[in-house]
């Protein structure tokens, strides 16, 4: 019987979401290159794939905001500090998505690169705010993360409150520089891939939805809570106990993927589970929140109920939420009429665990809607650190 081989890591939280942290250097030779060695290894370490969908013998959650992993390097880009690699390893199945980003996750990426040495110490202020240029290279995108330093150290506590988060951390301020434009992803090109801010999106069995389609920090499908039979008011019980809305939910994807030209059949769909999302607006109404605590209409510009991984989320993931902020600063789109309609800087939205701020400024340019920089706050925090360990065989 063979001993278990170790591997450095780090378990973090970010955002709404949990993640295991590697730096490129400190992964196996075989797997500090993309393909089959590399994802046999991410697999083990979360505990995939689980027919009984629990990743009891892993790291994993058992929930898509916590079957995640991410592999951090220094840049190879000019005037960036990190490059950054987001896996999302599927539960019950054996492949790791690479195909987008976690917004969530991103939050923890500029906290691991300070503390792990990945990041010039020229740069980083004993006290203050270390700007941590991240290159985002499932996508090809900038993210610019501002992570507080306090004696040389990242600081991580604070009063910061985000509504999917138990206790208040210290704040992360995230920049998404350009979050519509072509990336490295082969998916992304105009922020409305079909040119239309709504379109009829045809779901057989189903019916004709109306929908808006953006390509904004993830390809995102948006449709109107009422139009598929729900309000807006909706918590993850409500959806992830129906398995005919789980199906229903997975075709409007698969067809609006089909759509965007992020796939060429919706059978493809399958093996492609982290992008697009799908997500369903409303006007703002009053709910309470899975904690408990009533969110009020006054409160609010509208209602956003997002998918991942083909569940309910519990809160929102980030990158929808520049997909959110994105699409409500443009006049015309779904999100936007369900906000009011009017022009906006900035939008507050309700999920099912509270509120979320997220800005946006949309230009027309020459015809074509483009956004320069979405922000949002988020906060990260280190939760365990050693190494992580797997069955010698796994790859």
């Amino acid at each position: 019987m063979s001993q278990q081989l170790k591997v450095p890591a780090t378990y973090m939280r970010g955002g709404t979401s949990k993640g295991v942290f590697f730096r490129l250097q400190d992964l196996p030779d075989a797997c500090q290159k993309p393909g089959e060695a590399r994802d046999k290894l991410l697999l083990r370490v979360i505990g995939s794939p689980d027919p009984y969908g629990k990743q009891i013998d892993g790291m994993g959650g058992a929930t898509s905001s916590t079957s995640k992993t991410v592999i951090l390097s220094k840049s190879s880009k000019a005037d960036h500090d990190v490059d950054y690699l987001f896996g999302q390893v599927s539960i019950d199945k054996a492949f790791v998505d690479w195909s987008g980003n976690c917004g969530n996750l991103s939050s923890a990426v500029g906290s691991f690169a300070v503390a792990s040495g990945l990041v010039d110490p020229a740069r980083v202020p004993q006290n203050g705010t270390c700007v941590v240029r991240i290159w985002q290279a499932n996508i090809g995108k900038t993210i610019i993360a501002h992570v507080p330093m306090t004696n040389g150290l990242v600081q991580e506590t604070g009063e910061f409150e985000l509504d999917g988060v138990t206790f208040p951390a210290a704040e992360v301020q995230l920049e998404f520089l350009d979050p519509a434009d072509e990336g490295e992803d082969g998916a992304s090109g105009s922020m409305f891939p079909t040119g239309n801010l709504i379109d009829d999106l045809e779901v057989p069995g189903i019916g004709t939805l109306k929908a808006t389609l953006i390509n904004a920090g993830i390809p995102t499908i948006f449709v109107n809570a009422d139009s598929i039979g729900y309000t807006g008011c909706e918590l993850q019980d409500d959806i992830n106990s129906d398995p005919k809305a789980l199906a229903m939910f997975e075709t409007i994807r698969a067809h609006g993927a089909v759509k965007m030209g992020l796939i060429k059949h919706i059978d493809e769909a399958a093996k492609r589970q982290h992008t697009p999302k799908v997500a369903f607006v409303a006007p703002p109404k009053t709910y309470t929140s899975s904690s408990g605590k009533v969110v009020e209409s006054a409160g609010i510009d509208l209602l956003v109920r997002a998918m991942s991984m083909g569940k309910l989320h519990h809160a929102m993931m980030g990158t929808a939420a520049v997909a959110i902020g994105t699409a409500a600063a443009v006049p015309g789109t779904l999100v936007n009429l369900a906000a009011g309609g009017t022009a906006r800087e900035a939008v507050r939205f309700g999920h099912p665990s509270g509120t979320l701020r997220v800005g946006a400024q949309a230009v027309l340019e020459n015809g074509q809607w483009a956004v320069k920089k979405a922000i949002m706050s988020r906060s990260a925090r280190v939760l365990m650190e050693g190494w992580v360990r797997i069955p010698n065989d796994t790859f």
